[in-house]
């Protein structure tokens, strides 16, 4: 039986629900300077469910996506408010004093989700992901890049992240048709040598359909690191999100993807080898509570 991370699922659509808003361009982050307190209860009630990891709100906080909204002042503000919400989460679930709990820095991908196209040059990207990682490192286990969907971004964000000096978790974004690529079309294989330079401690695939999962894993496993994935709950990307400055009334969820639905492509990833899942957007605490009970039923060790 194998010992599993168990992430959490998704913050962002999580957010959007409680709050009521009218979800914005910023997302995540307008909901957490709304509404103080909710990222903290998002994360108190994954731990709840099962959850070892406990994901920053820092997705979306990029200097990138807060120009144009008067925010950027507020860059290192904002990471500390989701430092701080995730820290309060672990402490109230008791998993300070036992050693348990991963702190997981979250770095979203910059131009856009799903937007290769707008990937900038790998030395404007290191830098931006560096400035993350020292603002993320000293608080956090590991740094988790998140969504990368190619190949110039997976390499700029793995130089930035690595300055922080904590491990860092690599996880990429998959064609929903064809989980063997990222969503730029190149090959997942082709990852190899960026992550032969940069060391990785984990290679995963994320919020991408969970029927394209097996196909990255089956590529992802080959690189002999730990590996998993956690998918969404999108039926599809839509073309107006991928216009600019969409919001996320542009995608849809799905209905079937039940929480028991939602274990059972997991538990198949868990049959590859995967050591390190959870859920994404649209997959929420009680997908996680079912997937949590699912692994023990089966004698794996949550850690």
């Amino acid at each position: 039986m194998a010992q599993i991370t168990l992430l959490d699922g998704g913050m962002g659509q999580e957010l959007i629900a409680r709050s009521g808003d009218e979800p914005t361009p910023l997302w995540a982050t307008r909901v957490m300077i709304d509404h103080p307190g909710l990222v903290q209860a998002v994360h108190e009630d994954y731990f709840a469910a099962g959850a070892s990891v406990a994901t920053t709100n820092t997705y979306s906080v990029l200097r990138d996506r807060l120009q144009g909204f008067g925010l950027e002042p507020w860059f290192q503000a904002l990471h500390a408010r989701a430092l701080a919400e995730a820290h309060e989460a672990r402490a109230r679930a008791g998993y300070a004093q036992t050693g348990r709990g991963i702190i997981a820095g979250s770095m979203g991908p910059l131009g856009a989700s799903y937007r290769p196209d707008l990937t900038p040059p790998v030395a404007e990207s290191t830098a931006a992901y560096a400035e993350k990682a020292r603002l993320l490192a000293p608080y956090c286990d590991v740094i988790l890049l998140e969504t990368i969907s190619s190949l110039g971004l997976a390499e700029g964000a793995l130089a930035g992240a690595t300055v922080g000096g904590i491990p860092v978790w690599l996880s990429v974004s998959v064609d929903d048709h064809d989980g063997s690529r990222l969503r730029s079309g190149e090959a997942v294989a082709d990852l190899a040598p960026l992550i032969a330079r940069f060391g990785p401690a984990a290679v995963l695939a994320n919020c991408s359909v969970p029927e394209a999962m097996a196909a990255a894993l089956q590529v992802i496993r080959g690189f002999d690191l730990p590996f998993g994935a956690y998918a969404n709950g999108f039926t599809h990307i839509s073309g107006n999100f991928l216009k600019n400055a969409p919001t996320v009334k542009e995608l849809t969820h799905r209905h079937d993807l039940t929480p028991e639905k939602y274990t059972a492509f997991a538990l198949d990833w868990v049959a590859m080898g995967a050591t390190i899942i959870g859920g994404c957007c649209e997959v929420g605490p009680a997908h996680i509570r079912h997937l949590a009970g699912a692994l023990r039923e089966k004698g794996h060790q949550i850690l």
